[in-house]
């Protein structure tokens, strides 16, 4: 129920839905607020998600007033290939680029007549229903993805139709795709993996697992939050990660927790706040109206173009495909350095309440070494940890033994990773 979940979750689907300030084309910063505002009131609210989906591929209006309609005015090609080819990935993920022709022009003809208008405000744009817009007739010739032929009447607005097709309870290409992604991203791997490659030559790793999360999704009447509190709640999330059994099937079948590094806007987060330190944002958009608090945290920036260097060294997707694989979350030796040795994470270290007040104060070493541990890892010491920091700190200084600590705790992958 907390703001944070809508902002982490706005943000995961920020990534796919590709809400990014663009110039001189694409989305202008006043759009993509808009956007942002639509998506994590949506998630915040836990409007069912096939309506969620519903609003974005039917809406008309101004894209500066209706945020729902910046999916179309987002979207790198807009022709009508292009949106099929989005629509496909991101809510049936399946990659039309590996469909017949004839398939994929089927399916585009269901957004033949999506139309553009611009307003006498600079770059606001008004997305409608425009019959006119279909100048080779592929809204005649449109046919769902599953082989049955549309049948559009004269006056119809297809994207009503083949949202009509996609959400109904009974059509597996939304519920699996949806539920296989709610999957992968709390457990770190899809049941199909990629998320967004559904076909018949990569077929899940549990097809037991992949209907179960399906039906459950359908059952619930696509409500979010409760697919979450499913997965959470069940064995498999909450096992060690540790493997049980070394062996490729062992993987597949989730016998394990998958260790997987935080992402780049929630570890600045998170180093910002055992710091007390904020973050410098920039952009390459000029954005003269758009205002971030300093206390902003990275995980609730609405606009992928807002960036810094550090979350770009950390793999944060540019939000230019709306591919799961866009966003980065391997490990290189330049994230490694940056951890160790940059002035950046000093500086925070140095800056962090506890290490001036045990500077201050001269707090009890065994005090602070608990401190230290919680402040870091939300943990008490082991007992062998405690003995090697006491060592330590009867060599340096109360505050250098904290700022010390509190370092090497940073550059531990109990900090950096989800386990």
């Amino acid at each position: 129920q907390r703001d944070e979940f809508a902002d982490y979750w706005a943000m995961k689907w920020g990534d796919l839905l590709r809400v990014k300030a663009e110039f001189p084309i694409k989305l202008w910063p006043n759009a993509v607020q808009a956007y942002h505002r639509w998506i994590h009131t949506s998630l915040k609210e836990n409007t069912p998600f096939h309506q969620f989906v519903r609003e974005m591929l039917t809406r008309s209006g101004s894209n500066f007033r209706e945020g729902e309609v910046n999916f179309y005015r987002a979207i790198q090609d807009r022709s009508p290939r292009g949106i099929a080819s989005a629509v496909a990935l991101t809510f049936m993920g399946e990659r039309v680029e590996l469909w017949p022709e004839k398939k994929w022009d089927a399916m585009a003809g269901f957004f033949a007549q999506v139309g553009y208008k611009a307003t006498a405000e600079w770059k606001e744009e008004i997305v409608y229903f425009d019959p006119m817009a279909d100048k080779d007739g592929l809204a005649k010739k449109a046919i769902f993805p599953d082989g049955t032929p549309a049948g559009l009447k004269p006056g119809q607005d297809p994207r009503v139709h083949f949202a009509d097709w996609l959400l109904r309870p009974e059509n597996p290409y939304f519920s699996r795709a949806i539920a296989n992604r709610v999957w992968a991203w709390l457990m770190g791997r899809g049941v199909v993996e990629e998320p967004d490659d559904f076909r018949a030559d990569n077929p899940p790793s549990n097809p037991q697992l992949l209907k179960v999360l399906e039906e459950e999704f359908v059952s619930c009447h696509c409500d979010l939050k409760h697919l979450f509190r499913a997965i959470l709640n069940s064995q498999a999330y909450q096992l060690s990660c540790i493997p049980a059994q070394d062996s490729a099937e062992a993987v597949a079948l989730f016998d394990h927790y998958p260790l997987r590094r935080l992402e780049a806007e929630v570890l600045i987060d998170a180093l910002n706040q055992i710091s007390g330190t904020t973050e410098a944002y920039s952009s390459p958009i000029p954005e003269p109206f758009t205002f971030i608090p300093e206390d902003t945290r990275a995980i609730a920036l609405a606009d992928g173009s807002i960036t810094s260097s550090f979350l770009e060294m950390f793999g944060r997707p540019p939000r230019d495909t709306g591919y799961e694989s866009e966003r980065s979350r391997n490990v290189s030796a330049a994230q490694r350095l940056h951890l160790l040795n940059s002035g950046m994470v000093h500086t925070k270290v140095e800056s962090c309440p506890l290490v001036v007040e045990a500077g201050e104060a001269g707090m009890d070493t065994a005090k602070l070494i608990e401190r230290i541990y919680l402040t870091a890892l939300s943990r008490m010491p082991t007992d062998e940890e405690k003995e090697r920091a006491t060592k330590h700190a009867a060599s340096s200084s109360v505050r250098q033994f904290a700022a010390d600590m509190l370092w090497a705790l940073i550059n531990e992958p109990e900090f950096a990773f989800v386990h």
